[in-house]
């Protein structure tokens, strides 16, 4: 029988940035999944901070190439991968000049441009998509860590669902304690829509005044299969926002020994 195919879209993964909680889990968690016999792939953002030399990224010449529009803009799309030893685990990154800087800064460019979060998010979603079709990979579990990785549910349940890549994924979502100070791009739900989304859609996306953490992780929840409390400092309101989704939820499975908890939470889906 074959593995199971389990897909980690992570906002970040050690040891390419500092060991922080959601870029140890980012490591970690795949390569338990993988040691329980799962194939497993994992994507990323291309920081600038991160040194491509140090952690020997190559680009994907075959994979890289096609351009992502964004608000009638046109812009490329580069595929580097590395291995992640001793878990010989594929990593993926999603690059791009325009959102990612070419030089190591002193932070991230969520952190350090915000300005760009929207689009930044928009364009990794998509980078991760368009290259898991082009690889002709067919994961069963789509695993989403981090906000920047938010808007994937939307995106493979709307603009991907009739693609046979993504036709028989269970997507879950991770709720961290990961949330940004800068609200994104007021513009933001327009882009979503000059892609194919409807106001329906974004219902959770523009129910406040502004376009925050808790917006988008409710957008999130909305179209994920199943969701996941993967911190433990989650705002409750979010947490209960999930239950009452009635999807499958997994609540905080700990720091230690949370493997199992999360294989056996996949094949329940």
């Amino acid at each position: 029988m074959p593995a199971t195919k389990a897909l980690f879209i992570s906002q970040e993964i050690s040891p390419y940035l500092p060991s922080t909680p959601i870029a140890t889990l980012g490591r970690n968690l795949p390569q338990a999944i993988q040691e329980k016999g799962y194939e497993v792939r994992t994507f990323m953002p291309k920081y600038g901070s991160i040194n491509e030399r140090r952690n020997q990224l190559h680009e994907v010449i075959r994979l890289s190439g096609m351009n992502i529009i964004i608000d009638d803009n046109d812009h490329p799309l580069i595929i580097k991968v590395a291995t992640l030893q001793p878990a010989r685990m594929q990593v993926y990154f999603i690059d791009n000049d325009d959102y990612f800087q070419r030089h190591a800064s002193d932070g991230l460019e969520t952190a350090t441009d915000p300005e760009q979060n929207d689009e930044r998010a928009i364009f990794f979603v998509r980078g991760v998509a368009e290259t898991v079709k082009k690889l002709r990979w067919e994961p069963a579990i789509i695993h989403c860590q981090g906000w920047i990785s938010a808007l994937a549910p939307l995106y493979l349940k709307q603009i991907y669902a009739d693609d046979p890549t993504f036709h028989n994924s269970k997507i879950v979502y991770s709720l961290i304690d990961d949330a940004f100070d800068m609200p994104l791009d007021s513009r933001m739900a327009e882009k979503l829509k000059m892609e194919g989304i409807t106001d329906e859609d974004l219902k959770a996306l523009t129910s406040g005044d502004t376009i925050g953490h808790g917006q988008l992780s409710r957008l999130a929840i909305d179209f994920a299969d199943a969701v996941v409390q993967a911190s433990e400092n989650v705002p409750a309101d979010l947490v209960e926002y999930a239950k009452a989704s009635g999807k499958p939820f997994l609540p905080y499975p700990g720091d230690e020994d949370y493997a199992t908890a999360y294989d056996e939470f996949y094949k329940s889906l």
